[in-house]
């Protein structure tokens, strides 16, 4: 194996595929990243056995040949070394990688690439597609609400669902606390043998998605895939340079399924309210993001007062956190209230989480008591579209 590649684009690559090793395993070729040629392309390729990341590189390359390499040394190597070409050359007696660049040489020691996992792709598989901004968005307005990846004792919850109805895809997380759902249009038709199938989908795989969509093309969209027989999902990527010294050519991640039951979240959504407050988004986050400095010796919990407006005076929504060693903050923000007074506690974290992915001007929040959920919504889209449920907290008084 003797090739030759750009280190902005290597480093690129190690980047995209580096989240997928696993930092603790019995098995050391987890550990490693693998290095293979794939028709005059490097192919980088890591796996946990949850998840697994292939990114395929433009470089010159001059034998064929594969090995892996600790992931972590080779990255730190890599990122280290001046931007300009490296010459990598593998040493098959003593399995290791000769690396060049510049005035720099080093040799890293490997593992033979017969022991890696093989990675599925999406080859074969019929695919969906959706503009990669669009995946990006609506997975990162559902992947903060999922339960923690550690919470063994709830796995439904550490996903998120995915459901394929006609030409709509819904996704839904929640942690018991909060519920995020997104709903939107399909390029197509989902394929038959997954109309009306919900999987779950681990919320980390997800976020991946999200991540290394945002260095992909934006004119191209993102191929999703289900292999219900293999219980995964598939997703490829196209990148954003497709000569020689394009930063990347295609990345294919492949994610196992949760196999759980998740909860119905349909009645967790409330069907009603007594008060409905349009906001400003910016102006609500602005004013949670100071309390929240004094919520933090509180379980963080802030108190919301809504008070309807009149014909002369505005209504008026006015945050307030009290800690008993930092002190107390009170803030008031216009809004249109619809509806009676109302006073309700929410956790001040999870209300800027869902206030940072909602790119509207206007927010709309809709109560009926103190001890219901309060219902967030953009304003400009329809409840089919973006709906988020937050459990109230007790209030202090």
């Amino acid at each position: 194996m003797r090739l030759s590649i750009l280190q902005e684009n290597l480093s690129k690559g190690l980047s995209i595929v580096g989240r997928a090793v696993s930092s603790r395993s019995t098995l050391p070729v987890l550990g490693n990243i693998l290095l293979s040629t794939d028709e005059n392309r490097l192919k980088l390729a890591a796996t946990n056995l949850e998840i697994g990341v292939s990114c395929w590189l433009g470089a010159q390359v001059e034998d064929d040949g594969a090995i892996t390499l600790p992931a972590r040394l080779l990255t730190d190597w890599i990122n280290s070394v001046p931007p300009e070409r490296i010459d990598l050359e593998m040493v098959v007696r003593t399995m290791s990688m000769n690396l060049k660049c510049a005035r720099f040489e080093s040799n890293i020691k490997g593992i033979d690439a017969s022991e890696f996992p093989l990675i599925p792709t999406a080859d074969g598989e019929e695919a969906l597609g959706l503009p990669a901004a669009t995946l990006r968005k609506i997975i990162d307005q559902v992947v903060f609400a999922a339960a923690d990846a550690k919470d063994t004792s709830r796995p439904s919850l550490t996903g998120v669902l995915t459901r394929f109805e006609g030409e709509r895809l819904t996704l839904a997380a929640t942690d018991g606390y909060r519920l995020s759902v997104r709903r939107t249009l399909l390029t197509a038709a989902a394929p038959e043998d997954l109309q009306a199938v919900a999987i779950i989908v681990p919320a980390r795989s997800l976020a991946e998605v999200s991540r290394i969509s945002g260095e992909t093309d934006p004119d191209k969209p993102v191929e999703l895939a289900v292999a219900v027989a293999r219980n995964q999902i598939l997703f490829r990527l196209a990148g954003k340079g497709e000569d020689e010294r394009g930063a990347f050519h295609q990345v294919d991640l492949v994610s196992q399924l949760i196999d759980a039951k998740f909860p119905d979240f349909n009645a967790i959504i409330p069907k009603g309210f007594t008060t409905r407050s349009v906001l400003d988004t910016a102006a609500f986050l602005r004013s949670l993001k100071v309390a929240s400095l004094f919520a933090r010796d509180a379980s963080d919990r802030v108190m919301l007062q809504i008070t309807p407006g009149s014909d002369t005076v505005p209504g008026l929504l006015t945050l307030k956190a009290t800690s008993a060693e930092a002190g107390d903050n009170v803030s008031e923000i216009d809004a249109l209230v619809e509806g009676d007074a109302l006073e309700i506690a929410f956790n001040a974290r999870y209300l800027i989480d869902v206030l940072s992915v909602i790119d509207t001007p206007q927010v709309v929040l809709e109560t009926s008591r103190s001890d219901r959920p309060g219902v967030f919504r953009p304003v400009g889209t329809g409840p089919e579209e973006f709906t988020h449920v937050i459990m109230p907290m007790q209030l202090n008084r």
